[in-house]
C-alpha cells in the first residue's frame, strides 16, 4: 500500500510528538517512583514532608507530595521579603527621608540598616548629617515591637536576633572583636558595660549589660536593647551633632537620601541568610508608601497588589521566618520563585540567591565539576528544615522546586543528605 505525500506529512510529526510525550511520561514516572520511595524511607517515617517540582518553561508538574499543605518555613519566608524589595525598592536604597524648614532639619529614619553596619560599613547618612549647621529634628515612627510575633524570646543575646528600629547604626548590635591591640568594642560608649564572667547568657535581658568569657572568638556580635533616646544618642555619637525628637514639618514631602545599591544588600540578605537584614528590608519597603514604618501595611500592601492569586495564603508574620507562627506551603513558594523566574532577569536572580557549594548556605552542597546547580534559599529551625529555589539538569532544563521538612528528630544532616539525593536524582533523569 503506498501512503499519500500529505499522509507523510501529517503522521511523520504526530509520530514525532507522541515520542516526546512517551518519553516525558516515562521519565516523570521514573522520578515519581524514586522521588517517592525516598520520602517514604523509615529514616523520615516520623515527620511530615512537602515537595514539588515544576518545569520552569511550560510549569508542568514533575512531583508533588504535599504541596498545598502548610509547613513552617524558616528562612525560606525570606523569598517573600526578596520579591517585595523586588517589586518595591529603587536601584538604591532609601538612607534617610529629610526636609528643610528654615534652620532646622527634619529627618525621617527608613530601617535603612546599613549605617555603620559591621559589613557594609556605610557612612552615607553619617556624612550628610555632619555637614548640617542647624538643628536636627526627628522622631519615632516605628510603633511595632522590637520583636516580631512567634519570636524565641531565649535568643535575645544571639548576634541572629538584632532588634528593629527606625534608625539601625552598628547594625544594632555591640560589636567585640580581638586585634593586636586587645579587644576593640563598638559602639564605644559600652566600653565600661562589659563584664568577664563564664556565665551563659551574653547580655541583660532588659538592659545594656553584657558579659563575656575570658575568651572569646575572633568576632562576636550581641544585640543591643535600644530605645529611641539611645537610637538618638548612637547617632549624636556617629556625627557629632545632636539629634532631638520634635513634630513633623508643615511641608508634605520628604527627600529621600540614597544609600547602598539595592543589591548589593539583598545578594548577604539571601546567602547569608541574615535576619536583621530581612527585617529591616520589610521596613524600607513599608517606607516607600509612607512615613510610617509598618510591617503589616507592607506585607498587606505586597499581597494585594503583586500576590493575590498566592495559592495559600498560609500565615506571613514576619520578614526573616524567626516566627514559627509562619506558615506557608509548597506550592505557594513554588509560585513566589515562578513569578520571579518569569519577572527578573535570570542573571540577576541567580546572582542574589544562594549558590551551591559556594560561600553562604549552600557553600557544602549542589556544585560540581560545572559550577552551582541549585540557586536558592535554605531554612531551619530546630526540627525544620527546607530549600526552595531553582534545579539546572544536566539535560539543560530548569525546574523549580520546594523540598520542606517539619517536625522531625534525627539530625538535620540527615534530612539534607536525602534531599541532595532527590534533587541530584532529579538532575541527572530530567
Amino acid at each position: 500500500m503506498q501512503i499519500h505525500p500529505l499522509s507523510k506529512n501529517f503522521f511523520l510529526p504526530f509520530l514525532l510528538g507522541l515520542s516526546i510525550v512517551v518519553s516525558s511520561c516515562s521519565t516523570n514516572r521514573k522520578i515519581n517512583r524514586f522521588v517517592s520511595n525516598q520520602v517514604g524511607d523509615q529514616v523520615v517515617a516520623d515527620q511530615f514532608t512537602g515537595l514539588l517540582i515544576i518545569d520552569a518553561s511550560n510549569r508542568d508538574t514533575i512531583y508533588s507530595q504535599n504541596a498545598k499543605r502548610l509547613f513552617t518555613p524558616a528562612s525560606n519566608q525570606k523569598l517573600f521579603t526578596l520579591y517585595a524589595a523586588l517589586k518595591t525598592l529603587p536601584e538604591k536604597l532609601p538612607a534617610l527621608k529629610y526636609q528643610y524648614e528654615g534652620d532646622l532639619l527634619y529627618i525621617l529614619g527608613t530601617g535603612y540598616p546599613a549605617t555603620l553596619h559591621p559589613f557594609f560599613q556605610d557612612s552615607t547618612a553619617i556624612h550628610f548629617l555632619k555637614e548640617q549647621s542647624g538643628t536636627i529634628l526627628t522622631r519615632q515612627n516605628l510603633e511595632e515591637p522590637y520583636w516580631a510575633p512567634g519570636w524565641a524570646w531565649e535568643d535575645f543575646d544571639r548576634g541572629y536576633m538584632p532588634e528593629k528600629t527606625a534608625l539601625p547604626i552598628y547594625g544594632n548590635v555591640l560589636r567585640l572583636q580581638q586585634s593586636s591591640q586587645g579587644l576593640e568594642i563598638l559602639p564605644r560608649i559600652f566600653k565600661d558595660s562589659i563584664v568577664v564572667t563564664e556565665g551563659k547568657r551574653r547580655r541583660d535581658l532588659t538592659r545594656n549589660r553584657f558579659y563575656i568569657k575570658g575568651n572569646i572568638p575572633d568576632t562576636l556580635h550581641v544585640p543591643l536593647r535600644l530605645d529611641f533616646d539611645l537610637q538618638l544618642s548612637l547617632w549624636g555619637e556617629a556625627t557629632g551633632k545632636e539629634l532631638n525628637q520634635g513634630a513633623d514639618p508643615s511641608g508634605e514631602d520628604f527627600l529621600v537620601l540614597e544609600g547602598i545599591p539595592t543589591d548589593s544588600l539583598l545578594r548577604r540578605m539571601m546567602q547569608q541568610s541574615d535576619n536583621f537584614l530581612a527585617e529591616q528590608t520589610f521596613l524600607m519597603v513599608s517606607s516607600t508608601l509612607g512615613d510610617e514604618l509598618s510591617f503589616e501595611i507592607a506585607r498587606d500592601y505586597i499581597l494585594k497588589e503583586h500576590l493575590a492569586s498566592l495559592p495559600q495564603k498560609g500565615r506571613w508574620v514576619d520578614a526573616s521566618g524567626l516566627s514559627r507562627y509562619n506558615l506557608t506551603s509548597p506550592e505557594s513558594l513554588v509560585y513566589l520563585l515562578n513569578r520571579m523566574y518569569r519577572e527578573v532577569p535570570r542573571q540577576r536572580l541567580f546572582g542574589l540567591l544562594a549558590q551551591g557549594g559556594a560561600d553562604g548556605t549552600l557553600k557544602d552542597y549542589f556544585r560540581d565539576e560545572a559550577g552551582p546547580y541549585i540557586f536558592g534559599k535554605t531554612g531551619t529551625l530546630s526540627n525544620n528544615h527546607s530549600l526552595s529555589g531553582y534545579l539546572l539538569c544536566k539535560s539543560g532544563k530548569t525546574v523549580i522546586f520546594s523540598f520542606m521538612n517539619n517536625h522531625y528528630i534525627q539530625p538535620t544532616r540527615l534530612i539534607r543528605d536525602r534531599m541532595q539525593r532527590v534533587l541530584n536524582w532529579v538532575r541527572e533523569h530530567y
